[in-house]
């Protein structure tokens, strides 16, 4: 996948999103947006060796926002011709007249706009053949069934590849862009023993192919997972501590953004109102934004209105420094912008020195999870109770698997109730983090 695979260079993009700000200005707008987008992919899966789906993406599209005064009206489409980029100004012009004047509505202040934007390396195509990304998904998932005997079926392994590219144009002279590139193998087997079957999974995701694990090496831990979950128990209710694994932890970390992002805030539906400045987390925990890591899967050297995005530390010591706004959150809760329309980018969570077995052995007796099913997290009060699965732990050591059991608490104690973060920091998203020991939960079974 290259480059010339796109149909539109970055300048015809650029080119195109001016012609529909001048459009709109022309026809009375009070100020103009528009972001075109392009982006192509590929997925091939296979189960059982034998290719099962060949999977092709090529999409296009274009949104233009216009204002009229105070009123804000918003079209799309996705034919970037110039007839139908002309119709979406006028269509987004007459929904503009419609709507009610909002006073937080309108265009970042110019002075927030990225002027130098890095080139932050986001960019590897990977050109990579139907063949090719066959070969590579038999070899992750017969390395995945080869780990045990009693792995005996799978729901298949996948490697996929996309790029995109895009161009972000305002009238107040801002006009850039930048391409993408995000790809990923992955597999989940199915093992059976005494009639009782269980499954896992892994993946390994990289902009640049050449950072990803290898196939063989993901179905092996996909395996190895697969096999430690055999022959699971049910756990009777009780309270005890509980270690989030690492790449379940970083859920935690994406409530708390949730609960401080703007549209939560502004609307007063999170259990997080008015934290700033406030002791939120253990004082143990400092968690920083640092979107201009080169070739990081949360980078962006500005986000979806243009602002410059800013290293920051979001919570230090505990203590919350700082909200995820877009111009429209910000003006709504008289705050400025911190660059986040569009959500956060790399956050980083400080480690500790242990690592997952240091926890396991610091938590003496309790829980450790590493799946969670379902959405059970309220972002106004901060309940949280999710489906969950794991392994029971004394005396710092894995005794057995447990299954069908649920976890619960609420957001605000068990951020307050972090014991311990581990150094196993997950790297595959955007959220870095270890594996995170809470205090205690109430944990539902029998």
């Amino acid at each position: 996948m290259s480059r010339s695979q796109f149909s539109y260079t970055r300048d015809q993009l650029a080119a195109l999103a001016r012609m529909a700000v001048e459009q709109a200005m022309k026809h009375g707008a009070s100020a103009a947006d528009t972001e075109i987008s392009e982006g192509i992919g590929q997925n091939v899966s296979v189960r059982q060796g034998e290719i099962e789906t060949i999977e092709y993406n090529k999409d296009k599209g274009a949104g233009v926002t216009v204002y009229l005064g105070q009123r804000r009206g918003h079209a799309s489409t996705s034919d970037l011709s110039e007839a139908a980029l002309k119709s979406a100004v006028d269509k987004a012009l007459t929904i503009a007249r419609y709507t009610a004047e909002d006073e937080a509505a309108g265009l970042p202040d110019a002075d927030r706009l990225a002027k130098h934007p890095p080139d932050l390396d986001l960019y590897h195509p990977w050109a990579l053949s139907v063949e090719e990304a066959a070969e590579r998904a038999q070899a992750c998932e017969a390395a995945a069934l080869g780990v045990d005997a009693r792995l005996t079926n799978s729901e298949g392994a996948s490697v996929n590849t996309h790029a995109s590219h895009f161009i972000y144009a305002n009238s107040l002279g801002f006009c850039d862009g930048y391409a993408g590139s995000r790809h990923g193998i992955s597999v989940a087997v199915i093992g059976e023993e005494k009639g009782a079957m269980q499954r896992d999974y892994w993946y390994t995701s990289a902009r640049n192919a050449h950072d990803l694990e290898s196939p063989e090496h993901v179905g092996r831990v996909a395996g190895q997972r697969t096999v430690r979950r055999l022959n699971g128990r049910k756990l009777d209710t009780r309270t005890c501590p509980v270690v989030f694994e690492a790449p379940i932890a970083t859920g935690l970390v994406g409530n708390f953004v949730a609960a401080v992002s703007g549209g939560n805030l502004y609307r007063k539906s999170s259990f997080l109102l008015d934290s700033l400045g406030r002791q939120v987390f253990a004082p143990l925990v400092t968690i920083r934004e640092l979107p201009f890591v080169r070739g990081g899967i949360g980078s962006a050297p500005f986000d979806n209105e243009g602002v410059a995005c800013l290293e920051r530390d979001v919570v230090k010591d505990g203590v919350v420094q700082g909200y995820f706004l877009s111009t429209y959150s910000a003006r709504k809760l008289g705050m400025a912008t911190t660059g986040n329309a569009g959500g956060s980018h790399t956050l980083v969570v400080t480690p500790g020195e242990l690592d997952l077995d240091g926890l396991l052995k610091k938590m003496g007796t309790g829980l450790l999870v590493t799946e969670l099913l379902g959405q059970g997290a309220n972002m106004v009060t901060g309940d949280y109770s999710r489906g969950a699965a794991g392994f029971w732990v004394e005396n710092g050591e894995i005794q057995y698997p447990v299954e069908e059991i649920t976890i619960a608490g609420n957001l605000t104690d068990m951020f307050q109730g972090i014991v311990a973060i581990g150094r196993d920091v997950e790297r595959r998203g955007s959220k870095h983090v270890g594996s995170i020991l809470v205090d205690h939960m109430t944990v539902a079974g029998n």
